[in-house]
């Protein structure tokens, strides 16, 4: 059975949550969750928690327990994208973007995949 998670418009650029979301992609839960709380970046804390509502979604909806699982899913996509306007010499007007991400992991019980 596989279980999803979603956080959706996350204030981090999608570039840099992929790049967290592509090294526990394929590991047990248990084991990415390791990994990202150890990891020093912004997008591994947001992960983090994602992953463990994808591990608890799992254990209550389905009754699997949470060592069984692993990461079948992890992506990263993009928002919409916040405009700031930033005042500069001689009366023009940079434009500065923040970008959003919806972040979905997706984990499965070790037995289908084999």
């Amino acid at each position: 059975m596989e279980t999803k998670a979603t956080a959706k418009y996350i204030r981090i650029s999608p570039r840099k949550a992929r790049q967290v979301a592509d090294v526990i992609r394929g590991k047990k839960a248990n084991e990415a969750l390791a990994m990202l709380k150890f990891l020093s970046k912004k997008s591994a804390s947001l992960l983090y928690k994602v992953l463990k509502s994808a591990v608890a979604n799992a254990e209550n909806n389905w009754n699997v327990d949470g060592d069984d699982l692993i990461v079948s899913q992890a992506y990263v996509d993009q928002g919409p994208t916040l405009k700031r306007i930033r005042p500069r010499a001689m009366g023009r007007a940079f434009v500065i973007l923040k970008r959003t991400s919806h972040l979905t992991i997706a984990v499965s019980d070790e037995k289908e995949g084999n």
